[in-house]
């Protein structure tokens, strides 16, 4: 066997000897994480402060104002997106957060404020061993049709 082919299996050897340490790791990480509920308590801080600026936007008069704090409460919901995938990552009962988060580029966030609130609830999170909602609330009934 020639060095340079010495040379070349002992660097694919190193390679695949770290490939596997970060895999390994990676997945104690993913263990000792607490199976995503860490990552989705992370992703709804965020969502909970983006219901808070997006009911806030909805209460005030000054038009320039109400929409500084959507667009605040936009980005939040953003920034909890790529943590929600995390948590469904690492355990699949997050999917729904996921995906609720997934849909706040194309819909307005009032349509998406009942789905996000059941998925963050505190007992969801707090709960040992609880599981989070699996599938989004239905939609309210519609209003009654008008007789005539």
């Amino acid at each position: 066997m020639t060095p340079a082919r010495t040379a070349r299996r002992r660097r694919s050897a190193r390679a695949a000897g770290a490939g596997i340490a970060l895999l390994l790791g990676g997945t104690l990480a993913a263990a000792c994480g607490g199976g995503g509920a860490s990552s989705a308590a992370a992703a709804c801080t965020h969502v909970n402060r983006s219901l808070d600026l997006f009911r806030q936007s909805q209460q005030t008069t000054d038009q320039a104002r109400s929409t500084a704090l959507a667009n605040q409460a936009y980005v939040e919901l953003r920034v909890a997106l790529p943590l929600a995938a995390d948590a469904a990552a690492a355990d699949g009962r997050w999917q729904a957060l996921m995906t609720t988060l997934s849909e706040t580029s194309e819909v307005p966030e009032k349509e998406l404020v009942t789905a996000l609130t059941a998925q963050c609830s505190a007992t969801n999170l707090a709960a040992p061993g609880g599981s989070p909602p699996t599938t989004i609330p239905p939609p309210p009934p519609p209003p009654p049709q008008a007789t005539g």
